[in-house]
């Protein structure tokens, strides 16, 4: 664990986060609105996002998936976040680049497939202001990591000398716990180890199954097939701000080995980097298998072959793994102002402090210079 404090986000920063945030969940939000208005009942767009192919009320395409709302979601949790100043600068940072990081893996490869020729058909006016959204989130994105990355400022006297230990722990003998922070080592808001254990395993699981399946799939099509499917072809087409399903696939697994990666690590920008890729793993795992069981999947499972079962056990099992990623990484993190029961720390350090069980006594003389 780092002994430095994390930097603090200024109030320019923070506002200008919540800003870009809000902004993306509007045009988010904007694009659902228009597929509800063009949907025959309203509830063929949720239908639509789970697999189902009704036909839209005019004659266009639908323009959202099932992880639309969940990105509208994350921006309005991001700048509520960004805003809160009693947060812990690191999640607040983690907040805003977990939707960056999300925002841009899903909507890079329709900078190109919204120009591609077998889309012509489609309006021009609506194809224009597809894209227009499009490159419209890539720089709100951009601007998200500039935010995080330049709008900080060292935390007073620990970015002078928060590498050096609290005077009074310098005077403590035997070591068993952790110190209770005086300059306040170790960034405010990292989870604790259970649950930091729990999210790294699950996630790590579903993105390493995630990327299973696409070597499978890249091995069993081709590359020119498994490329269509990557970058964008007709043949798997469904919505104009919905990804390729193979790239959709790989930038999950992605954004769920990084979450996976800093939970292990513990960092206190693990919750929201996690409880975003969990939240898109649930809807995506959820919405396979949803499509599994109206095609009769589940009640023929035993008839089906190898291949089939495994992948409707995939798609349960990436659900479960993120509804339960969800609610390790939705528990409170180490507070600001209190020891993490995880850490070593030394006795002696508080006055009148008594010697734990099992501790060994101090030596009756000291060493010169303790």
């Amino acid at each position: 664990m780092s002994t430095v404090r994390d930097g603090v986000l200024t109030r320019g920063a923070r506002g200008l986060g919540a800003l870009a945030c809000l902004l993306l969940a509007l045009l988010g939000a904007a694009w659902i609105i228009r597929d509800l208005t063009v949907a025959q009942h309203a509830a063929d767009v949720g239908e639509f996002w789970l697999g189902e192919t009704p036909r839209p009320r005019e004659f266009t395409a639908w323009a959202t998936s099932a992880l639309d709302p969940l990105l509208v979601l994350g921006a309005l949790v991001a700048a509520v976040t960004a805003l809160r100043t009693a947060v812990a600068p690191a999640v607040a940072t983690g907040a805003l680049l977990s939707l960056a990081a999300a925002t841009v893996l899903l909507r890079i490869p329709l900078v190109w497939m919204l120009g591609e020729g077998w889309l012509q058909g489609l309006d021009s006016g609506l194809m224009a202001r597809a894209r227009l959204t499009v490159l419209a989130q890539l720089a709100l994105a951009v601007v998200l990591i500039m935010v995080s990355v330049v709008g900080r400022r060292p935390d007073g006297p620990s970015a002078r000398g928060a590498h050096k230990l609290p005077a009074t722990a310098a005077t403590a003998y035997g070591v068993i716990g952790a110190v209770p922070p005086v300059a306040g080592p170790g960034a405010p808001g990292r989870p604790f180890k259970g649950p930091a254990v729990t999210a790294a395993v699950l996630l790590g699981a579903a993105g390493t199954a995630l990327t299973g399946w696409e070597i499978h799939w890249w091995a069993r099509l081709g590359g020119d097939l498994y490329g269509k499917g990557l970058f964008g072809d007709a043949s798997v087409f469904r919505a104009l701000l919905q990804p390729p399903v193979h790239w959709q696939a790989l930038a999950l697994a992605l954004l769920a080995l990084g979450a996976a990666a800093a939970a292990l690590r513990r960092a206190a920008w693990a919750r929201p980097a996690a409880l975003m890729a969990a939240a898109l793993l649930t809807a995506y795992g959820a919405g396979a298998l949803a499509f599994a069981v109206r095609g009769g999947v589940l009640g023929r499972f035993t008839a089906l072959p190898g291949r089939a079962q495994l992948e409707a056990g995939t798609a349960a099992f990436v659900a479960a793994a993120g509804l339960a990623t969800l609610i390790a990484a939705a528990r409170p993190g180490v507070p600001a102002d209190a020891p993490d029961p995880d850490e070593v720390r030394a006795y002696g350090a508080a006055p009148g402090e008594a010697r734990p069980p099992h501790a060994p006594p101090p030596p009756s003389r000291l060493p010169p210079g303790w």
